[in-house]
């Protein structure tokens, strides 16, 4: 099957597009508001976009509290969502009053940051410390402004849980990190395997 995008006339009950692009981290988003009030969020718009320097990026459907509070205070840590949290996660995906705090609304501890304020996610194995690089809202072809925002942000500390560290490797099947597909799909990721890049003579 084929269907233009501008009219969406692929006949089926629900819009493909989020399946066909998956799987997608999550991106859990812990930050403070300007009062030190703490959110937690998940993003399944999310991913590592440089490595050197370290660079990640969320991005978010309206102006949301984690977008406004990283506006407001240029920090916030990406928790990793992993399948013993998932219900703790999709908990935190709720809609609240701002004054609500995910953590509380979920029941998970924060543990502090090493180098921002913004708390993270005391089970989670692995949290990026990032701090704020610049907010981008989106254009369409036609040049006018969406109500999509991507955040972008440097990491500047990684926590890691030495559970998770096997040979000097971390081993994502220990903690199966979460993956969100499409709809109301998710995955785990449990198994892996390893192909190394050709050698091209000549």
């Amino acid at each position: 099957m084929f269907y233009d995008t501008a009219t969406n006339d692929h006949g089926l009950p629900r819009n493909p597009l989020k399946a066909i692009v998956a799987p997608r981290p999550i991106g859990w988003i812990s930050s403070l508001d300007r009062d030190g009030r703490a959110n937690l969020a998940p993003y399944s718009f999310f991913n590592a976009v440089s490595d050197a320097p370290p660079i990640v990026m969320f991005s978010s459907t309206g102006y949301k509290d984690s977008v406004a509070n990283v506006d407001a205070t240029g920090e916030f840590v990406c928790n990793m969502a992993n399948w013993d949290l998932r219900d703790a996660m999709n908990q935190t995906s709720a809609a609240v009053p701002h004054e609500t705090s995910e953590f509380d609304l979920s029941g998970l501890e924060m543990a502090p940051s090493r180098l921002v304020r913004a708390p993270r996610v005391a089970k989670a194995v692995t949290a990026l410390e990032c701090r704020h690089l610049q907010t981008l809202r989106l254009k369409g072809l036609d040049g006018a402004e969406t109500d999509s925002y991507v955040i972008f942000g440097q990491v500047v500390g990684v926590h890691i849980d030495d559970s998770v560290i096997v040979d000097g490797r971390v081993d994502v099947t220990l903690y199966k990190p979460l993956a969100r597909l499409g709809y109301m799909d998710y995955a785990a990721v449990t198994e892996v395997f390893e192909m190394g890049r050709p050698k091209v003579e000549g």
